[in-house]
C-alpha cells in the first residue's frame, strides 16, 4: 500500500507540474467496483462478487478513495474540468452469472440489477457531478443500468454494437447521455480518418436522430486504452480522433450527415 502511494504521488507531482493555469477536461480513470469484485479474491478464494457484504465494503472504500484523489486534484488544478472515467468491462459477466467459482466447475450466482446498480451508483457519486463517465467494452453494455446509476457518459465500443442495443442508446441519447464511441483500434492497425468515421456515421443513421444533435452527444475516442500501443501509433490516433471531432463540428454546423 505504501508502494502504491508513493507511485501515485510520484505521479500526481508529475501531471502536477504540467498543469499550471490549465482549464479544460482532466479525465481520472479507476477500475470500477464489479469489475474488481469480479477479479479479486477473499481469503477463501472465492471472487469477492460472490459476497455481497464484501461488494460493499469494496464500493464504499473505492467511493472513499475517489473522494480523497478527486480532491487533490481538484486542488492542484482549481481551473481544470474534472472527468472520471470507472472502467466496467466485467458487468456484464456478473449480471449473467459468468464468474467462474475457484474450481472452475461452477459460477457465480447472478447478481440482479438493482443491486448492481446500487454499487456502481455509490462509488459515481464521489465523482463530480456532470463528469461521471463508465466505460464498458463487452458486447451486451448495459446502457439503461449504467444511466440510472448515475453516469453521465457511456464509454462503448463502436465495433462491438448489435441492433439489440440501439433503442437503448437512443432513448440514452435522447436522455441527455453522451456517448463515448470507441472508433480506432488500441493496439497497432492501418487506420484512416474514413475508418474513423464510418461507425459513428453507421450509428446516427440507425438511430434516426437530427444531425445537429451529434456534436452535443457524441465523443470520439479509442476502443480501448493505448498502454499497448507504440508511440508513433498513439500520435497517429490522437491526430485522426481529432479530425473526427472537427468533422462532427462540420456536421452540426451543416446539419447534414456526409
Amino acid at each position: 500500500l505504501r508502494r502504491a502511494r508513493d507511485f501515485l504521488e510520484r505521479d500526481v507531482d508529475a501531471l502536477h507540474a504540467h498543469l499550471d493555469g490549465y482549464t479544460g477536461a482532466l479525465k481520472l480513470q479507476i477500475a470500477g467496483p464489479w469489475t474488481l469484485a469480479a477479479t479479486l479474491e477473499l481469503p477463501s478464494g472465492h471472487k469477492v462478487a460472490s459476497d455481497p457484504g464484501a461488494v460493499r465494503d469494496l464500493a464504499e472504500s473505492l467511493a472513499e478513495g475517489l473522494r480523497l484523489h478527486v480532491a487533490d486534484l481538484a486542488r492542484r488544478a482549481p481551473a481544470a474540468r474534472l472527468v472520471v472515467q470507472v472502467d466496467e468491462p466485467s458487468l456484464p459477466a456478473v449480471l449473467a452469472g459468468h464468474i467462474a467459482t475457484p474450481s472452475g466447475y461452477g459460477t457465480v450466482r447472478t447478481v440482479e440489477p438493482e443491486p448492481a446498480e446500487r454499487v456502481l451508483r455509490s462509488v459515481l457519486s464521489a465523482a463530480p457531478e456532470g463528469g461521471r463517465v463508465v466505460h464498458c467494452c463487452a458486447a451486451d453494455v448495459p446502457v439503461g443500468l449504467l444511466r440510472t446509476a448515475g453516469a453521465d457518459a457511456i464509454s462503448l465500443d463502436a465495433s462491438r454494437l448489435d441492433v439489440k442495443g440501439y433503442d437503448a442508446l437512443g432513448e440514452a441519447v435522447e436522455a441527455g447521455t453522451s456517448l463515448w464511441l470507441g472508433v480506432l483500434p488500441s493496439i497497432d492497425e492501418r487506420i484512416s480518418l474514413d475508418r474513423a468515421r464510418e461507425p459513428i456515421r453507421r450509428l446516427w443513421s440507425n438511430l434516426g436522430l437530427p444531425a445537429t444533435e451529434l456534436a452535443a452527444a457524441v465523443v470520439a475516442t479509442p476502443t480501448c486504452g493505448l498502454a499497448g500501443a507504440s508511440p508513433p501509433y498513439v500520435r497517429r490516433v490522437l491526430g485522426l480522433l481529432r479530425d473526427v471531432g472537427l468533422w462532427i463540428m462540420q456536421v452540426d454546423s451543416e446539419g447534414e450527415l456526409r
